[in-house]
């Protein structure tokens, strides 16, 4: 069975971490089949939104499979291993990613989610940056968790290692809705096929707006707005859009 699996459908891809047996811990075929997931949800231009999730109820990704690389790996490959950047492969992905998280979200996991436009929790859920309790760093989460959440809260987690539930995480705005866990993927889908009605144009370049202004000054991302502004107005979609406004109707939106 793939260690990762990409359905898709009514324009959405399904993104599944599949080895539910070790709390979907992930090694090299985990990465690699992420990887080839983003590049499929990018370049298809019938995919409007991707979903990850991880398979059965005990966790989203419980981070790394370190047991797996001290198993079988010498010291090298086991820095080469914790080194790799999980998240920024999602970073990487121009159109919008929804976790919907099941169970544990630790670690690398934790990276992984953080990377996602939009993280919706199971009322099982918990979060945690266990990583210096093993001497490990959580790189990636220390940049961008003091972005999401308040800092103090931050450090907190990144400090300590303890986990924190569902509720505790809406709390400080590290997820958005907090969900029965027979909810969660129908709550996902119900805000993938939102965004799926919206101008993809318009979507794919609201996202690049916010993750490009979060490093700039304001000044530079008023001028940056304007351009990307620009190149929408000049779009098929949005002389369609603005005409079904008009007429009352809703657009049909070829993405060009």
């Amino acid at each position: 069975m793939a260690a990762v699996l990409c359905e898709t459908k009514n324009q959405i891809a399904y993104v599944i971490i599949n080895r539910p047996e070790v709390m979907n811990a992930m090694d090299y075929e985990v990465l690699a089949g992420l990887a080839e997931a983003w590049q499929k949800l990018d370049k298809d231009p019938e995919l409007r939104v991707a979903i990850l999730t991880g398979a059965g109820d005990r966790a989203f990704s419980a981070g790394m499979d370190i047991k797996k690389v001290c198993a079988e790996a010498d010291k090298e490959y086991f820095v080469d291993l914790t080194g790799i950047p999980l998240a920024p492969s999602v970073d990487g992905v121009v159109k919008p990613v929804i976790a919907a998280i099941n169970g544990y979200c630790l670690a690398g996991g934790l990276e992984l989610a953080l990377a996602c436009d939009i993280r919706i929790a199971s009322e099982t859920a918990s979060f945690g940056c266990p990583e210096p309790r093993w001497n490990l760093l959580h790189g990636y989460g220390a940049l961008r968790l003091p972005h999401i959440i308040p800092m103090s809260a931050a450090m907190e987690m990144l400090l300590s290692g303890d986990r924190i539930d569902a509720q505790e995480a809406y709390r400080i705005g590290l997820v958005s809705r907090v969900v029965p866990p027979a909810e969660l993927m129908p709550t996902a889908e119900k805000i993938a096929k939102r965004i799926c009605e919206n101008g993809p144009i318009a979507v794919k370049l609201t996202k690049e707006l916010v993750y490009r202004g979060l490093s700039i000054p304001l000044a530079e991302g008023l001028r940056l707005g304007a351009a990307l502004n620009q190149i929408l107005m000049a779009t098929e979609d949005t002389i369609e859009g603005t005409k079904a406004f008009a007429e009352k109707r809703a657009p049909q939106f070829k993405g060009r």
